[in-house]
């Protein structure tokens, strides 16, 4: 399997509501190569098999290079998943960040 597969994997397992990090990714996966991941994400090829919407930096920030749209249309997408955010580009983590209990590697 390959990083960016890996990578994909990981982030179908992130449910609507949630969010999970480039560096719980990257931790998930045995590595703490966080910008390789965002490089994965920014290549996804299908964004609803793989919801890369879910994903966010460490402070809970949106993606302003979002793949899919740019950061309004990753927070219109969450949004309408119920996620709540501390102000119009972070995610509140503390309510909907979702963690990988073991590695991956």
């Amino acid at each position: 399997m390959t990083f960016f597969s890996r990578v994909y994997a990981l982030v179908q397992q992130v449910p609507p509501g949630f969010v999970t990090t480039y560096g719980d990714i990257a931790m998930a996966m045995g590595t703490k190569d966080a910008r390789r991941v965002g490089q994965a994400l920014h290549a996804n090829p299908d964004g609803e098999l793989t919801p890369c919407h879910r994903v966010v930096a460490k402070d809970g920030r949106l993606a302003p290079h979002y793949a899919f749209g740019g950061s309004v249309e990753q927070y219109a997408k969450l949004k309408a998943e119920g996620v709540t955010f501390v102000d119009r580009e972070h995610v509140n983590l503390e309510k909907h960040r979702f963690t990988f209990d073991t590695p991956t590697n």
